[in-house]
Formats: C-alpha cells, structure tokens, sequence
C-alpha cells in the first residue's frame, strides 16, 4: 500500500467528548466512518484520519509517519480525562470493488470506495492516485504537510472533514474566519501537465514563485496555486503547468 495505515485505540469513558474537543469533526455519531483533522492552535494541519466506532474504543486509522507524533500530541491534551491511547495491530484495507462484509464508505468521495478496519491488510489495486487526482484529494505527507497546510486550502470541507457547526476544536477560530470573512487567494486544485517531475516540485509564472506541483497521473495533477499567478504558461521543473480556472 502506497500509504501505509496505522490504527490506533482510544479507550475510557471520556474518549468521545475528548476527541470532540480537538478535532475539525463531530465524532460523536455512532456507526459513521469520519474524516477529521487535528490542527495547531494557529489553524494549521497537523494529521487527518478516520474515526470509527466500537462497543469500548474510538479507532483513528492514520497515515503511519504521523501516528507517533499524533499519539504525542493526544497525549499532552488528555490531561485528567479518563482516556488511554494506543497502538493497534489492526490493520487497513481499501477497494473500489463489492465491499467485503464489515467495510464502510469512505466518506471523502463515494468514487473512494470502501475502507475496512480488521487483522489484515488488504488493497484491490485500484489506482489511487488516479482517483486523487480526479478528485483533487489531498494525502498525508505528500500534498498535506504538517504545520505548513491550511485545511481550507486543501479542500478538507469539500471533503467532509470539517463540522462548521460543532462549535470549539483547536485550531476552530482560524478556520472559521478562513470560512467565512476571507476569500481564499491559494488552494489545491487540478491541472494539465505535460512531462512528469517529483511531488513538490516548484511552479513558476513569468519567473515568479507560484506554487507547488504534487501527485500526477495521466497528464493530470494536483498543484498549490497562488490564484493571481495561475494561468496558462506556467512551469515546474522541465514539465508545463496549465490550469483552466
């Protein structure tokens, strides 16, 4: 799996209101998959992942490199809440095919298939960064980067990892004001390319700095873009950035 999962376990009687506290998204739905983030104070990404539910712990499927620093960071919020956190050894299987029994929508995109929490992992080998790139899905450590990403930027509402309605989480007020009082100048978006380059390799237009190009397929990508330099014309690397508006 080119994005390998960690599953972690989150136990006690104050694990749902605890999480609910931190996280972008409401966590308190039993039976839902849900797509969250944790963010910094000042508004900024930290880690996404999926939260599920069962009988006695709350489980975070999380990108692996992120899921020390993730436990670290829980760790230092829990305080006197009666909350333990580990690591599993579940593991995470994905597909776009007949869902096995016991699989769940991903709640991103219904093009994302199904994801399933259990002993094994498991991928039906569909191209996921086609898919991403169709559907200008963000992923951990490759578009996503820790304490850099603004979540807005990145299309993580349009992807159903936001709740704008569940009140205080940390990192809630940038947000919010991102949401709702500004007009975002910068965000993730599709292009044309033409030649293939490494994931964040700088974008140029007339010379100037105007942004990152990250996952490519099929003559597509996912490209950070300054909106006032975006346009036709514009270069990463030896490869041709052009994106439509």
């Amino acid at each position: 799996m080119d994005d390998p999962r960690t599953v972690l376990s989150l136990s006690g009687a104050d694990r749902v209101a605890f999480l609910q506290d931190l996280v972008t998204n409401d966590v308190t739905r039993p039976g839902a998959l849900v797509y969250a983030a944790l963010l910094t104070p000042q508004g900024k990404y930290l880690a996404d992942f999926f939260v599920s539910h069962r009988a006695d712990a709350l489980l975070i499927d999380v990108a692996t490199p992120l899921a020390e620093s993730l436990v670290q960071r829980l760790t230092m919020y829990r305080l006197r809440r009666d909350v333990t956190i580990e690591t599993t050894g579940l593991q995470v299987s994905r597909g776009t095919g007949d869902p096995p029994e016991g699989a769940v929508p991903d709640p991103r995109h219904p093009d994302l298939g199904w994801r399933k929490i259990d002993q094994a992992a498991g991928d039906d080998g569909t191209d996921w960064n086609a898919l991403r790139v169709a559907h200008v899905v963000p992923q951990s450590l490759v578009e996503l980067q820790p304490n850099d990403s603004y979540p807005l930027e990145f299309g993580l509402d349009r992807l159903h990892g936001i709740d704008f309605r569940k009140g205080c989480y940390v990192g809630q007020e940038v947000t919010a004001r991102m949401k709702h009082k500004t007009e975002l100048k910068k965000g993730l978006v599709q292009v044309r390319v033409t030649g293939v380059v490494p994931a964040g390799t700088e974008i140029t237009a007339a010379g100037k700095p105007a942004g990152t190009l990250f996952t490519q397929s099929g003559g597509r990508g996912l490209a950070w873009l300054r909106f006032d330099r975006a346009g036709a014309g514009m270069q990463a690397g030896q490869a041709l950035v052009h994106y439509d508006g």
